[in-house]
């Protein structure tokens, strides 16, 4: 079975992804395949350096994200052309991993941990979607502490995203990391025990 995750920035997604990992579940990283992705050697990367220049790549020939970064800041059109590349290399390395995983345990529950899955329309391709969510003060409240954003930055960032909860609407299960982290995992667990899964 394969399920999506989500939620939202500092809803704590990433807390409830080691739960789940540390409980032997596999869990494929969106964050983690996008680094991957541009490693010297990667396709992605060689396509990055011809669409914006050999001034992105560093001189031991890894991706100069700062330099990368002011090309496409504020420029929709470059953006979108970045996007264009990383996201489904990003896609395919995911697939790759899940893959990997289902062979060797076709019985494993396996988990793609994916920021923007609702907001990338790649909510279909599961079995079913988990959120995580916390309310919007809690939210707000936990960016700010977290980031040292101010809160009118917090708030810019909060809405580039679907609204949790109009995610939490749409999930099939939610996990809600408003209260303790004991309770949090008390969820976790939970839902894996539904799953067969102690």
């Amino acid at each position: 079975m394969r399920i999506g995750l989500t939620g939202g920035i500092a809803s704590g997604k990433s807390t409830v992804s080691r739960m789940l990992r540390e409980k032997g579940v596999f869990v494929s990283d969106a964050d983690e395949a996008a680094r991957a992705v541009v490693e010297p050697g990667e396709p992605a990367l060689a396509a990055i350096a011809a669409a914006f220049g050999e001034g992105v790549l560093q001189p031991d020939g890894r991706l100069d994200r700062p330099a990368l970064g002011r090309i496409v800041f504020g420029q929709p059109d470059k953006l979108r052309q970045l996007e264009g590349i990383l996201h489904p290399a990003i896609r395919r390395h995911m697939q790759a991993e899940m893959e990997q995983a289902e062979r060797e345990r076709p019985e494993r529950l396996v988990v793609a941990d994916i920021p923007l899955l609702y907001e990338t329309g790649q909510d279909a391709a599961y079995d079913g979607v988990l959120v995580v969510y916390v309310p919007a003060d809690v939210q707000l409240e936990r960016l700010i502490k977290r980031s040292g954003m101010d809160e009118t930055e917090a708030r810019r960032r909060i809405g580039l995203q679907l609204d949790l909860e109009e995610k939490k609407r749409r999930a099939d299960w939610v996990i809600d990391n408003g209260g303790s982290e004991q309770e949090t995992l008390r969820q976790a667990e939970r839902f894996l025990a539904e799953r067969g899964i102690s």
